[in-house]
């Protein structure tokens, strides 16, 4: 099974063709309806990681699953997917509509780090419900977006990064627990950021060769050049979690990944994740998920 959806593959599956210009820009933005890309004579989305963020706003009854969740959407949502994360949805009913962007990290080179934003963080929640009346606005800005990117107007794409921006901070204001995180100070914020971007470096592991380079607390610190008690207190306040669970958390995350996604036996996998014995992280997956990585895996298969 193919780990990563490349942009070049989403062009060849659903659009049967790529732009002339795509391996030539420096970063890449487009906009879709979703009418044109349901239904029973498209191909399903299959559970994989994709080299570029996605924002869709999807209408219609549907089920997400993303990295180890499976969250149902009744009505209306926006769902935020990014690199770090395999994800794929299916249509529960016949009734769907909406729109889709999607565009790599380099689109936003020097207009600020998506990776800051909650939505696109591993911990964060990325569907997001809406109302009735949030998902006209939506459209709205949809709308725009698909005027925008057919125009002729030299800057088109500024007008297009702020749009994206705008659908961002719409779902960040519907999620009350940004109103904790932002009134935190600017230092404490930084110190986190920092450290979840350090983190996601390490991910996804796509080789059997590839080893994640730090697992404790104390390495993370160090490489930041801060105390860990300082980290650990900083991020306690950010997130309410500790260190070492927020750690924790994105090596499991990633271990049902590779358990699901890949044919790697147990033991490669351990050492990816940095476990030098089997024993350690088979103890340690037991402990977070209640199951062994091998029954884990059949579960899956089954």
């Amino acid at each position: 099974m193919k780990l990563t959806e490349t942009l070049e593959d989403f062009y060849t599956v659903k659009i049967n063709g790529m732009p002339e210009n795509l391996k030539k820009e420096i970063g890449h933005f487009n906009v879709f309806k979703l009418d044109e890309y349901i239904g029973s004579t498209c191909s399903p989305l299959p559970y994989t990681r994709k080299d570029f963020y996605k924002i869709s706003l999807i209408i219609g009854k549907n089920k997400v699953h993303y990295a180890d969740k499976v969250v149902t959407i009744e009505d209306q949502a926006l769902f935020f997917a990014n690199p770090q994360i395999p994800y794929s949805w299916e249509h529960i009913d016949e009734n769907q509509t909406g729109f889709f962007c999607i565009f790599t990290d380099a689109f936003f080179s020097q207009f600020g780090n998506l990776k800051e934003y909650p939505l696109f963080q591993p911990g964060g929640n990325p569907v997001v419900p809406v109302s009735e009346e949030l998902a006209e606005s939506l459209k709205t800005i949809y709308l725009k977006m698909l005027e925008e990117i057919n125009s002729d107007y030299a800057f088109k794409y500024d007008v297009l990064r702020n749009l994206v921006f705008e659908i961002i901070h719409l779902a960040l204001k519907t999620q009350t627990v940004t109103a904790s995180l932002y009134s935190k100070s600017n230092a404490t914020i930084r110190v986190s950021s920092l450290f979840l971007e350090l983190l996601e470096r390490q991910f996804p592991v796509e080789s059997i060769s590839q080893q994640i380079n730090f697992r404790s607390p104390s390495e993370y610190a160090s490489q930041l050049n801060v105390h860990v008690n300082h980290l650990n207190k900083a991020l306690k306040e950010t997130t309410g979690k500790t260190t070492s669970q927020i750690i924790s958390e994105r090596i499991i995350q990633e271990s049902m990944i590779l358990l699901k996604q890949t044919n790697w036996n147990i033991n490669e996998i351990a050492w990816c994740l940095g476990f030098e014995e089997l024993s350690h992280f088979i103890n340690f997956f037991k402990k977070n998920v209640q199951v062994s990585p091998k029954n884990y895996r059949l579960a899956e298969i089954d």
